[in-house]
């Protein structure tokens, strides 16, 4: 008997190695106007559910989700008029995708092993923040290079990299890149007007400021819409009275800057 492939929806991985539908959460967030309830819906946790919406808008020109502040209700979460036409055209490219598929596997009998073995080309990484851009500009050195990213919104990054990385990226002007940082190399401060040796200063608000054992993980979030996550210490979050409402910047030194691109 052949296998069929059912639809593959792009998923995001929480605690527990769980897996959640990108589109599912969008579409109960768009229903609902609360990422509380899309998340309660959906049995998982709040943070979770925003750590995905934040990943959605670090990944997308404009922001798909936006937070409303105020009115009779205290405001809410909704989708932007960008968000809704990405959710109906993700819709429709699932159903289709899905129908390919299920032909696919009926004209050849091993497609499902083929199909599994695609599927773990598929890149993952652990860094908390990911960001698409395109290449401003690029400086090149003796040895390496520094690589100007818009990431929309108004912000760049800089990062330098090898000349031969840039080389194997095939990186110019314009190309389409993702660069990614990880939460604990990302440095907050309240504090204007003083001079540090980070190249990145992405200047926001604090819009999440979570605990832990040690360590606390700060989300700020910035003009444009993206957000920057940082892991910085428990006392670190007391001493510089980082909490909802709050503006801070987000220091990030150039040489912690990856950059990628589709093969």
């Amino acid at each position: 008997m052949k296998k069929t492939i059912p639809g593959r929806f792009p998923q995001f991985k929480i605690a527990k190695g769980k897996r959640w539908d990108h589109l599912e959460l969008l579409e109960r967030i768009d229903a609902s106007g609360s990422i509380s309830s899309a998340a309660s819906a959906m049995g998982m946790s709040y943070k979770a559910a925003w750590e995905a919406v934040e990943a959605i808008n670090n990944l997308s020109e404009q922001p798909l989700v936006e937070r409303k502040t105020g009115g009779q209700k205290g405001g809410g979460t909704t989708l932007t008029v960008y968000g809704r036409r990405v959710v109906g055209a993700y819709r429709r490219l699932e159903q289709e995708r899905e129908h390919v598929l299920k032909t696919l596997s009926r004209i050849m009998d091993d497609f499902d092993e083929y199909y599994h073995l695609i599927r773990r080309f598929d890149m993952k990484t652990s860094a908390r923040n990911q960001f698409l851009g395109s290449v401003k500009s690029i400086k090149l050195g003796a040895i390496n290079a520094e690589v100007i990213v818009d990431i929309g919104g108004g912000d760049t990054l800089a990062a330098v990299i090898t000349n031969e990385s840039v080389e194997h990226l095939a990186l110019t002007d314009g190309v389409e890149v993702y660069a990614m940082v990880k939460a604990p190399w990302v440095i907050v401060t309240t504090s204007d007007g003083f001079k540090t040796s980070a190249r990145n200063e992405l200047h926001g608000t604090v819009v999440r400021c979570q605990e832990g054992a040690v360590n606390g993980e700060v989300i700020i979030e910035l003009a444009g819409g993206k957000s920057v996550a940082a892991v910085v210490t428990n006392d670190s979050i007391h001493s510089l009275g980082l909490a909802e409402g709050v503006k801070a910047c987000a220091l990030i030194k150039a040489s912690h800057v990856i950059l990628a691109v589709n093969a």
